[in-house]
């Protein structure tokens, strides 16, 4: 019996080390590091939000793309509108009915760097869904939240849209 669980001691110590061995070869770095991530480029200007939605997004772009207060920065500016709709097509006695809102955004990416580069326009969507009950304070804050969900799934689509064009 002694011999048994010595050998299992073994066995289990000899796979401790073969897993520590395969993951001391991984290596954990952010996706866009390296060459893209340092680019100058990266180094963006935003224009003030006018809307909720536009701040959430210029928050969200601002903090995975980087902020640079130079003159020669590109400028980024972004225009968000939200609309919702009913999910349901027929009516129901059920007072939870489902609602969808929907984000839009169009991001413009002007060069300022004196170059003869046009303007990049982005425009991308994205939709959160919330369940409207009835009563406003709740359907409004969940309308509220719905629409900032969206608005941040689009300002990651639009991140990397503009991640997409700079690599170019």
């Amino acid at each position: 019996m002694s011999s048994c669980k010595a050998l299992c001691r073994t066995v289990l110590a000899g796979l401790m080390l073969g897993f520590g061995v395969t993951l001391s070869a991984c290596s954990f770095s952010p996706v866009y590091s390296g060459t893209l991530a340092e680019h100058p480029t990266l180094n963006l200007a935003y224009a003030k939000p006018k809307t909720r939605l536009e701040q959430i997004i210029y928050q969200e772009l601002s903090l995975r793309l980087g902020q640079s207060g130079s003159d020669m920065a590109p400028l980024l500016s972004v225009v968000a509108s939200a609309s919702a709709g009913d999910m349901m097509v027929t009516t129901t006695t059920n007072p939870a009915k489902p609602v969808e809102v929907t984000v839009t955004a169009t991001l413009t990416m002007t060069p300022r760097d004196g170059s003869a580069l046009k303007p990049q326009v982005f425009t991308r969507s994205a939709a959160a869904d919330y369940t409207r009950s009835g009563q406003v304070l709740a359907d409004n804050a969940a309308a509220d939240e719905a629409g900032e969900r969206a608005a941040r799934s689009a300002a990651e689509s639009l991140r990397l849209a503009v991640l997409a064009s700079l690599s170019r």
